[in-house]
């Protein structure tokens, strides 16, 4: 019945059978690409937790560092900059900063300019374990996409694109968390 050992979850097929049964105006194709997609993305969050968990960091710690890389040379951000790229809260932004000030990860500075401003930035320690974790998953995206071929990949990366870029436009809020999950 179920897509994995010991999973209590349906297979693709019986969940569109379920669904087509109860809904009757369902496109079957639509909801294949949809539930396979969201199923890929639990599977995955869950592949990343195991990582970034084997490095002694979690995932909500991985976004925060992740965040800051992204921000560029030399890797700072405030705390409301980086609360609205995760979707948190302030409140929440700050909690999980204090964690992370305290694992080394990363530091908290006022900023010279304007001395009621507050800076996170990444630490050595803190880049190295997001080093650490880019590596991890390198290797488990690879293996993930190993039977697909060059060309493969690029149109599968094309089209889902163009899904994010369908959601974006329809949902622009959406981009956050609404609330958070640590």
């Amino acid at each position: 019945m179920a897509d994995t050992p010991g999973s209590a979850e349906p297979s693709l097929e019986e969940q569109i059978a379920a669904y087509q049964r109860e809904f009757q105006d369902l496109d079957p194709q639509v909801e294949k690409v949809v539930s396979a997609l969201s199923r890929l993305n639990r599977r995955m969050n869950v592949a990343y937790g195991r990582q970034t968990a084997e490095l002694g960091i979690s995932n909500a710690e991985w976004e925060v560092l992740k965040a800051l890389v992204l921000a560029g040379h030399p890797y700072r951000l405030g705390p409301g900059d980086l609360a609205k790229r995760l979707g948190l809260t302030p409140a929440a932004m700050t909690h999980r900063i204090d964690r992370m000030v305290a694992e080394g990860l990363v530091t908290r500075e006022r900023d010279g300019n304007n001395r009621v401003r507050v800076i996170v930035g990444i630490t050595e320690g803190g880049r190295e374990k997001w080093l650490a974790a880019m590596r991890l998953a390198s290797v488990f995206e690879e293996e993930l996409l190993q039977d697909l071929s060059c060309e493969d990949r690029g149109k599968l990366g094309e089209l889902l694109i163009r899904l994010l870029r369908r959601v974006e436009t329809a949902q622009p809020d959406a981009g956050g968390r609404l609330r958070d999950l640590d």
